[in-house]
């Protein structure tokens, strides 16, 4: 395998890693540029887009009072996305929900906050049960017009890019390194792998447990993008003594506890697989059988117990030439 440039960095919230092969036209910058220059990419994608800033594109976006708003292209993009996802998931990944979350104590970043014990959450749960889409279904009422350059939405109606902002991400810088024999951009665990390089000599990646942090199964992936989602991140204890996480039932806006506390995916891109991630993990065991089946994914249950389920293999391999390119 050729070398890879590995860097890594902290933003959005994550932990950010970039590896990138050698350039295939001279003119392209080398790799140690080229990660400069994606990483100062990624930092201003997020400080654009995040929902803790008031002085981001996004927060002026949702404190803006007019119906129809002036939004740059990456905010447009950004909004167009997390409809994309609510739409390919039937309203479960909802761009909408920034009332809920916040009401359950998400107001400002867990980002260096020690997690809760997920297993002292879980013998605390509810009864587990898949979510259900909010009936109101808000997030069809929000329009992206690219050719007058501004997004619409009913005043007071406040929009979350995070659901789906590290695989739009990890896919964007993705495209920028197409020029480079290999390359796999890691934005907190929602990855883009690409180049020809990886089609040759697919990339390694490791799916940890929720619970142990050992690695359960490794994939062998050759291009597209792969997304993970769990519990055991962002979760936190309540002022009334219940635990409380980030992936929210739109039907009651509460934290969901479906059954599963980790979801992985593969997608042809990275935004793709984050939305299938999440949605697995909203919609349980046997929703997560329907999500994955397709692409491919591994998921763990309650009980720790680990499933592979469609084109995943138990020695790693899977159809990955299949997925296309995050690029």
């Amino acid at each position: 395998m050729s070398p890879l440039y590995d860097t890594s960095f902290r933003s959005m919230g994550s932990d950010v890693r970039l590896m990138i092969g050698t350039p295939l036209l001279p003119t392209l910058a080398p790799p140690e540029a080229a990660a400069a220059r994606e990483r100062g990419y990624v930092e201003d994608f997020a400080r654009r887009l995040s929902r803790f800033r008031s002085d981001s594109e996004l927060g002026a976006l949702n404190a803006d009072p007019a119906y129809e708003v002036r939004a740059s292209l990456l905010l447009r993009t950004a909004v167009a996305a997390g409809v994309w996802a609510a739409e390919r998931s039937c309203g479960l990944v909802d761009p909408t929900l920034v009332d809920e979350v916040e009401a359950i104590g998400y107001e400002s970043s867990q980002d260096g906050c020690t997690p809760a014990p997920l297993t002292v959450a879980l013998a605390a749960a509810p009864a587990r049960r898949p979510a259900r889409p909010c009936s109101e279904e808000r997030w069809r009422q929000i329009e992206i017009d690219h050719e007058r350059g501004v997004v619409r939405r009913p005043p007071g109606l406040r929009i979350d890019t995070g659901g789906t902002g590290k695989g739009l991400a990890a896919d964007a810088v993705a495209h920028r390194l197409r020029g480079y024999t290999r390359f796999v951009v890691d934005c907190g665990g929602d990855i883009a792998v690409g180049g020809v390089g990886c089609e040759l000599e697919p990339i390694a990646i490791e799916v940890e447990h929720p619970l142990t942090g050992e690695c359960v199964h490794t994939l062998r992936l050759a291009g597209g993008g792969v997304a993970t989602s769990g519990l055991n991140v962002r979760i936190w204890k309540r002022s009334d003594g219940t635990f409380a996480h980030h992936l929210i039932d739109p039907s009651s806006g509460e934290p969901v506890w479906s059954g599963l506390i980790g979801a992985t995916a593969l997608a042809p891109s990275a935004l793709e697989a984050e939305t299938l991630a999440k949605l697995a993990l909203l919609t349980g065991p046997e929703g997560a059988r329907r999500a994955l089946a397709d692409h491919g994914g591994v998921v763990v249950h309650d009980d720790g117990d680990v499933e592979l389920i469609g084109p995943v293999h138990a020695d790693g391999d899977l159809a990955a030439r299949g997925l296309g390119s995050a690029a």
